[in-house]
């Protein structure tokens, strides 16, 4: 892809190491914790904002669903913002608007409220994270990236562990506004630093914004996901089937669009690049199988084994704490062996978390939660930082936002389908309409019906093993793709 360099003056050369680049890497950490924050934390808390604001069943999902939602558009662009007005500059406006968002979130006064607060939460989130991958890749060398992304996935695992610890104990003992208000001094705290110690050094590159395709896209997948949705609770009509089909066709408009816009959304041409293409992929189907398992053990654990939200979140603990510490050494075994490697090892433990998670039952011990979820952060832990230095290893530097933002785009399309499969597959062996309450919290189950039910989780798990099985075929691809492809002439 080629771009048009600005004018202005621009700094193309890499930071030593320093001091100051390490202060600059916890700010980056700082951020995507505290938007990892947001993404668990809220699970814990649907229960009380329906019942605080009123909220109706079938829509509490969107206050979860609206926030990715709104991050898996506006990756790519606002990662084009960044290549254009730079990449620190996007950024530190994101944290901006994520922490005036959260703020109104606290203040919300109903359903329309909460659920447009956390998408304008979501744009300051979108800012944040596809920005923050292509600012590592400028501060740090090839060669030291993978760890650098390591460091990056302990920010995202602490960031998870804080959100279910915080929301079980908040949504518990205080109240659920304070899920969003605790964002606020600590974002405004990181803002400040960031204005600091965040400094652009990546070239400037005139750039287009595809609105067409970020509508075509996101009308499209609105109406599959609202679809979906819909029959987590109901059962198939004529309106659900056109928002379907209408949600399909939209996204195959998108794809004409795109094969034929200047600078599109999601950039094809990059898709050339042979190990590019599987990375994404990888990224995409991961997404799908994981999201879904911290919603799923959840619904396990505060349905069928009827535990509140505080004991339900130690559980998962263990998981996210390994996680973190695993992180950093993952990321220097990619720098060392390479990508490929770790993320395919990694995602093959995952699948083995899966299988562990399967096999829960009324009458399982919660030690088997807690050895699954600890699996679960290794494979993860092991795969992120590896998948992420394989996309900036691959991509040329002048689109480094694009990249970003377009593994982010991958990554979010799976995390939110992941959501909406995962209810409808649980759901099949019970009332939908008791799937989804036991899904948000609202009730518990007991008897034949929690056997019923645990029995749907199963099949929920085991589709989530074939999606991650898939992931990890697709990394493995690249090792073959890259001794497949000529090395550049000199």
């Amino acid at each position: 892809m080629t771009s048009e360099v600005s004018a202005g003056p621009a700094l193309s050369e890499k930071p030593r190491l320093s001091t100051h680049t390490g202060l600059a890497m916890v700010v980056v950490m700082t951020g995507v914790l505290i938007t990892a924050v947001d993404t668990t934390i809220v699970v814990l808390a649907l229960p009380e904002i329906e019942r605080g604001l009123h909220v109706a069943l079938s829509s509490v999902i969107w206050v979860v669903i609206g926030y990715l939602l709104v991050i898996t558009l506006l990756a790519t662009q606002v990662g084009r913002l960044g290549d254009m007005f730079g990449r620190v500059r996007m950024y530190e406006a994101g944290f901006f608007v994520f922490v005036l968002g959260s703020l109104l979130c606290a203040l919300a006064w109903n359903e329309g409220a909460i659920i447009g607060f956390r998408i304008l939460q979501g744009v300051g989130g979108a800012f944040v994270t596809a920005n923050s991958g292509a600012i590592i890749a400028d501060l740090y060398p090839a060669e030291r990236r993978g760890r650098a992304y390591g460091y990056n996935a302990v920010g995202w695992s602490l960031g998870a562990v804080l959100g279910i610890v915080l929301g079980g104990l908040i949504v518990t003992y205080i109240s659920w506004r304070w899920i969003f208000g605790i964002n606020v001094p600590i974002g405004a705290g990181a803002l400040i630093l960031a204005t600091r110690v965040l400094h652009d050094h990546g070239q400037r590159a005139r750039r287009r914004l595809d609105l067409l395709g970020m509508v075509t896209l996101g009308l499209g997948l609105f109406g599959v996901l609202w679809a979906m949705t819909t029959l987590a609770t109901s059962s198939l009509d004529a309106t659900v089937l056109g928002y379907l089909i209408g949600g399909v066709v939209l996204i195959g408009v998108f794809v004409v669009v795109e094969a034929r816009q200047r600078e599109p959304m999601l950039d094809l041409s990059l898709f050339r690049v042979p190990t590019l293409s599987p990375t994404l992929l990888a990224s995409l189907f991961q997404g799908l199988a994981n999201f879904a398992v911290l919603f799923l053990v959840i619904m396990y654990l505060q349905g069928p084994r009827g535990l509140s939200p505080i004991h339900a979140s130690l559980l998962l603990v263990p998981g996210y704490v390994v996680g973190s510490a695993i992180g950093p050494y993952a990321g220097r075994l990619a720098d060392r062996l390479g990508p490929v490697l770790p993320a395919t090892v990694g995602l093959g433990v995952q699948v083995v978390a899966l299988l562990i998670y399967a096999q829960l039952s009324i009458g399982s011990g919660l030690w088997l939660v807690v050895v699954a979820s600890v699996v679960n952060g290794v494979g993860a832990s092991s795969f992120f930082p590896a998948n992420s230095a394989a996309v900036m290893k691959a991509s040329p530097p002048e689109v480094f936002g694009v990249s970003s933002g377009m593994l982010r785009t991958f990554a979010n399309i799976g995390m939110v389908f992941s959501f909406a499969v995962a209810i409808l597959v649980a759901s099949r062996s019970i009332s939908k309409h008791l799937a989804f309450a036991i899904f948000v919290g609202t009730t518990t189950l007991h008897g034949h019906v929690a056997v019923a039910f645990t029995t749907g989780l199963h099949a929920a798990f085991y589709a989530s093993m074939s999606f991650m099985a898939l992931a990890a075929l697709l990394s493995a691809s690249r090792g073959r793709r890259a001794r497949l492809t000529p090395p550049p002439p000199h």
